[in-house]
């Protein structure tokens, strides 16, 4: 299942029996840069019981970056 949220394509997907995860990409499928460092995509390491909640904490994480990257201009 992927979900798109504020420029991010956010992919949820079963790791395990319950086991949650979502994977975070540039939705123009540009690297993410992380303190200098570009990734492809970046996967939340938190198993979540279910989908949705997967990718409520991605745009949680996402809206951090933003306010972590507008405060540092």
């Amino acid at each position: 299942m992927t979900t798109a949220y504020d420029g991010f394509d956010i992919e949820s997907f079963e790791a395990g029996k319950g086991l949650w995860h979502a994977r975070i990409r540039r939705a123009d499928l540009s690297p993410l840069a992380i303190d200098g460092v570009l990734f492809p995509a970046m996967e939340m390491g938190f198993a979540w019981p279910d989908a949705q909640a997967a990718i409520a904490d991605a745009k949680h994480h996402i809206d951090r970056f933003r306010r972590r990257i507008t405060s540092d201009e």
